[in-house]
């Protein structure tokens, strides 16, 4: 790791306060050259963990702003080094002149990330909950953020560390039982015992490995695709749910031609809209474009709208319908209650969750929708204590940890030789401390996990 002490502003521009760190051995030294406190005592001499009130003097002896600095010392400060913490007024200007003060006694620029990989390095935080602090930033409802939550205070963390101390278990007697192979009498490890350990462990790899779809629909936001012919209110639909003017709503068929996609929260869990073309038959190009990008998001799709403002499914829409996966939710929504006298709903789509009628234009049952739109996702309930896997780099360690300890049980069930089922489980445990970062030392792989951190992290 570069030992250089580091500087950077913590916080955005344009607020009433700024936030600078500097965090190193230096620390302190470099913040005194800059900083004289109101009690005219050097912050080198200072109590841990204490705030002082002072000014930032410039080299002429100019009074640059009047500040609070925060002083903590290794290893008790977020990147177990020495740290202090400048919070001045939000001016961009004192912000970069103190910045630009620190660089010149001997700070350098903060790269993005470097903060909290530091804070990895010295053993602040696993990997996992590092990647955390950028998914808590980056949290945008409440479920996002209880998830990031969770990974942060080491929940992910422990559950790993249980699997690891029990597949350490297997692989110790099954080694152990290697080093006395010439005493054919003794038996450390009676295997049906291991394979229900084994499985055990396998059960709960695999329930983590399943709850991938769930995290990242809610990491990611659950996709719901509004279908429909041309002017059954599609548009209209999509700006009633986003609360905004997202999408052109005209008389005119085949006004939109592209998809248009935008996010709102439901019940604390956010959710991707997508607006289509309306599916008709056309000889205009673009128009036609835009219905194939229809059927496109019409697979990607986990819950589809489909719009009506008819009784039945013409043709088309028939064509359509039978497009969906047996997974995707449909949710038959027939608009225009306020005039259209529904005598049947249209049952002919298959994999419908719900059917209810609304009024887009004036807003009807909107909220019985909203509620039928969060019940199609199913998304289980976040606790504290819960964790869904949210990161594809976690998912793949876990599916790569499930295939080796599933050659485990098959070694244990076919009575291998502890010698080769040793090896797979050697692989068990490389994998999941990939998860942790037990393991990982290249710094091309965290130079990339870091790299999306903002500079003041």
């Amino acid at each position: 790791m570069n030992n250089d002490t580091i500087c950077a502003l913590a916080t955005p521009a344009g607020g009433a306060i700024s936030l600078i760190r500097i965090s190193g051995d230096r620390a302190i030294d470099i913040a005194d050259m800059v900083f004289i406190s109101s009690s005219k005592r050097p912050l080198k001499s200072a109590r841990p963990n204490t705030i002082h009130f002072g000014n930032i003097i410039d080299s002429n002896g100019e009074v640059v702003d009047e500040v609070l600095v925060s002083v903590f010392h290794a290893p008790h400060s977020y990147t177990g080094e020495d740290s202090i913490e400048i919070s001045c007024h939000g001016s961009t200007f004192i912000a970069a002149t103190i910045l630009r003060m620190l660089i010149e006694k001997g700070c350098r620029q903060a790269t993005p990330g470097e903060y909290t990989m530091r804070a990895y390095l010295n053993g602040k935080m696993d990997l996992s909950q590092a990647e955390a602090v950028a998914d808590l930033i980056a949290s945008t409802n409440k479920a996002t953020h209880k998830i990031a939550m969770s990974q942060l205070k080491g929940h992910f963390s422990n559950d790993l560390a249980i699997l690891r101390d029990k597949l350490l278990k297997i692989t110790s007697l099954l080694e152990l039982e290697l080093d006395f192979s010439d005493h054919e009498e003794l038996e450390f490890a009676e295997r049906g015992e291991l394979l229900a350990l084994a499985e055990s462990i396998e059960n709960k790899i695999d329930s983590l490995c399943k709850s991938f779809e769930s995290g990242k629909a809610i990491k990611e936001g659950v996709a719901v695709a509004i279908i429909g012919k041309t002017n059954v209110g599609k548009s209209t639909l999509l700006n009633r749910l986003l609360g905004e003017d997202r999408a052109i709503v005209s008389d005119i068929h085949g006004t939109t031609r592209d998809v248009i996609e935008d996010t709102t929260t439901i019940n604390g869990i956010k959710f991707r809209f997508i607006d289509t073309a309306g599916i008709r038959t056309t000889d205009d190009a673009i128009e036609q474009l835009g219905i194939e990008r229809t059927f496109e998001k019409l697979k990607q799709a986990t819950i589809i709208l489909w719009l009506t403002d008819q009784d039945t499914f013409d043709e088309e829409e028939q064509t359509a319908i039978d497009a969906i996966d047996t997974n995707q939710k449909v949710i038959i929504v027939r608009n225009k209650i306020d005039h259209n006298a529904y005598t049947q709903s249209p049952t002919q789509a298959k994999g419908v969750f719900r059917q209810i009628g609304i009024s887009a234009k004036y807003g009807t049952n909107l909220e019985e929708l909203q509620q039928a739109i969060y019940q199609a996702a199913n998304i289980p309930e976040i606790h504290e204590n819960d964790y869904l896997v949210t990161s594809a780099r976690h998912y793949y360690s876990l599916r790569q940890s499930q295939e080796a300890l599933q050659r485990v049980i098959e070694g244990l069930s076919a009575n291998l030789s502890g010698d080769l089922i040793s090896e797979d489980l050697r692989q068990v445990l490389f994998h999941l401390s990939e998860i942790t970062g037990n393991t990982i030392t290249t710094d091309e792989v965290l130079g990339n996990i870091f790299s999306h951190f903002c500079i003041g992290k």
